[in-house]
């Protein structure tokens, strides 16, 4: 007799299996030349081996599915080898942070009923919030992938979220369809400790200034608004937008607001008195996002210019861009001039990024894709992330950088999204670049990649 790597109780339990799938199927002389040559009759088996029907087809099944994801996973892997094959032996490295690029994700985050349009990082911990249709916020863990808890409050859809306030007293606000913005203290469960009311149509976008005492909003009724975090008084409503606002980032340095919106402008606004600064027909369709490039971009994208002049450090807007549905995204600077366009998405563009490193910009839109930058090649997409969800790519946020030593520091504490931490600390020279970027889909989920 052959011998077999199978143990006797595995044997039965093969053989056991193979004579329930003929009996089922109705081969009775299969069934019985195989009792017989088996030498089994009635009572062969131990009881907890006689019932075995249906497992032979749900192993064949699972040998076949498996199958698949081993030759899934082998083009991978031909795939990657191929790149690192064509890459210098000096590019072999651990990756350099200033010039990390997502690649494959690391986790996939489930748990929403209905499209994820927000996400934010906490700006200390490794937590992330998810906003979606489906009225739920979900924070997350992104280092273990796992779900912490679900925040319910809003009527209608989370369309923005974000951290901010200041050091150990950081607050999610979030903003929605509901027309209400809505603050959570992330240091007590996420507890609803005020809810502003005041827009008069969809609140499209919620981000906290600097100082981690005021916030911004955009909404569809064609206005911003500034607010009091700890009173929830209205400080400002700011006017100018003739169509709704779909986005609005304050300055590294909280002086000015940059808002985009469905009448094609980009526009910059003073923070404390509501004037505008600059107002320019950006695109030729709907901007959907906008970014502050960071100081670390300043020398990449001054080589870009006619000039060619390096803005200081110290400064904290110089250059800003812009993403729209005519499928570009485009880089200006202060004065409203256009540094480069960047071409090559199929769709919308839904969400931009600077690289906290300055080198690059990240992008990801209604083509599914998420796009890599490179401002040194002229703004060249150096990366295209296929299929990086199965459906329009909704929100795309950079993990705020570590923050190691500021010195004189007194605003607060939050990340934009583009790698930095806001306020005067983002122009400091102590920070640690955190490999982590999140995306959000139509699909429902969430993804985490990760170096």
């Amino acid at each position: 007799m052959t011998s077999s790597f199978l143990t006797k109780r595995q044997r039965d339990e093969l053989n056991a299996s193979i004579l329930q799938y003929f009996a089922a199927s109705g081969l009775q002389a299969s069934h019985e030349a195989l009792r017989n040559e088996l030498g089994i009759q009635d009572g062969g088996f131990d009881d907890d081996v006689i019932n075995y029907n249906g497992l032979l087809e749900k192993k064949w099944t699972s040998v076949v599915r498996l199958q698949k994801k081993i030759m899934d996973l082998e083009s991978q892997v031909d795939s990657l080898q191929t790149e690192l094959d064509t890459l210098p032996s000096s590019s072999r490295k651990v990756a350099d942070p200033a010039t990390w690029l997502p690649r494959i994700s690391k986790y996939t985050l489930l748990g929403h009923r209905q499209a994820v349009n927000s996400i934010a990082f906490h700006p200390v911990f490794s937590v992330l919030a998810s906003g979606s249709e489906d009225t739920m916020i979900k924070v997350w863990d992104w280092e273990l992938g796992e779900l912490e808890r679900t925040v319910k409050g809003h009527t209608k859809s989370v369309l923005d979220l974000d951290f901010g306030g200041r050091p150990g007293e950081e607050l999610l606000a979030s903003c929605s369809s509901d027309l209400t913005i809505k603050l959570w203290d992330a240091n007590d469960e996420y507890k609803n400790i005020r809810t502003l009311k005041g827009h008069d149509h969809t609140v499209s976008c919620v981000k906290f200034l600097p100082d981690g005492e005021r916030i911004v909003s955009a909404s569809r009724d064609k206005t911003l608004r500034i607010w009091a975090v700890k009173t929830g008084y209205c400080l400002r409503t700011v006017d100018g937008h003739s169509d709704w606002i779909k986005d609005v980032v304050p300055t590294l340095d909280g002086e000015l607001l940059l808002s985009v919106g469905a009448d094609h402008l980009a526009r910059i606004t003073e923070v404390s008195t509501g004037d505008s600064r600059l107002t320019v027909a950006a695109h030729d369709h709907v901007i959907e996002c906008c970014a502050v490039a960071p100081p670390a971009s300043y020398t990449y994208i001054a080589a870009l210019t006619e000039s060619k002049r390096i803005p200081p450090t110290s400064s904290g807007f110089e250059y800003f861009a812009t993403g729209a549905r005519d499928r570009t995204i485009k880089i200006w600077d202060f004065r409203g001039k256009l540094v480069v366009t960047l071409e090559g998405h199929d769709n919308w563009v839904r969400s931009i990024v600077f690289h906290p490193g300055g080198k690059f910009l990240i992008s990801a839109g209604d083509d599914k894709t998420i796009r890599c930058w490179d401002f040194t090649q002229g703004g060249r997409c150096v990366r295209t992330i296929e299929n990086a969800h199965d459906h329009f790519v909704s929100a795309l946020k950079w993990a705020p950088s570590i923050i190691a030593k500021v010195p004189n520091r007194t605003n607060g504490t939050k990340g934009n999204g583009n790698g930095q931490a806001s306020g005067h600390s983002s122009i400091s020279h102590g920070r640690n670049i955190r490999c982590v970027i999140a995306t959000a889909s139509v699909h429902m989920d969430v993804k985490i990649w990760m170096a």
